[in-house]
């Protein structure tokens, strides 16, 4: 994929969740999955962005220390048990998708791109609670059934 066309794909304005993001079963490409609500019209949709050949993945949080040390409690793990309390509730099963942003001018994927012969771009990808860096070769976006759970392997 073109840096142009990847633009374009990661900066589409979408009120979407992230409900999960990780290394694939076989730990070569990162796949951050979002669903993506159209209004209550509509159904919640799925897509998967398989970002193919992944070198590098960073995930720092986003939640200040305060947060952190405020929910840490483990019954904000689950929404019912966290009503009432002070905390970030990581039962939630989900980040709000702040946006994405290319680095166009990334001396990371630049040494990449020239070690290993093909190129590489890097991402960031910023939620409420998590921010992604990723440094990958190129993108597919498709849908993916309710349910699709990527961490259970066939």
């Amino acid at each position: 994929m073109d840096t142009a066309e990847l633009q374009r794909t990661l900066n589409e304005p979408i009120e979407a969740l992230v409900v999960h993001h990780g290394y694939t079963t076989y730990m070569r490409d990162y796949e951050v999955i979002i669903n993506v609500w159209e209004g209550p019209q509509s159904p919640s949709t799925y897509l998967r962005y398989l970002f193919r050949y992944c070198v590098e993945a960073r995930c720092e949080t986003f939640l200040s220390t305060e947060t952190w040390r405020d929910s840490l409690d483990a019954r904000l793990l689950d929404s019912e048990t966290a009503i009432d309390l002070d905390g970030y509730v990581w039962g939630a099963n989900h980040h709000e998708l702040y946006g994405a942003e290319l680095r166009l001018k990334s001396e990371a994927a630049l040494r990449w791109s020239k070690a290993v012969g093909i190129d590489f771009h890097e991402v960031h990808i910023e939620t409420n609670a998590h921010d992604l860096t990723l440094l990958f070769s190129d993108l597919e976006v498709s849908e993916v059934p309710v349910g699709y759970a990527p961490f259970i392997a066939d």
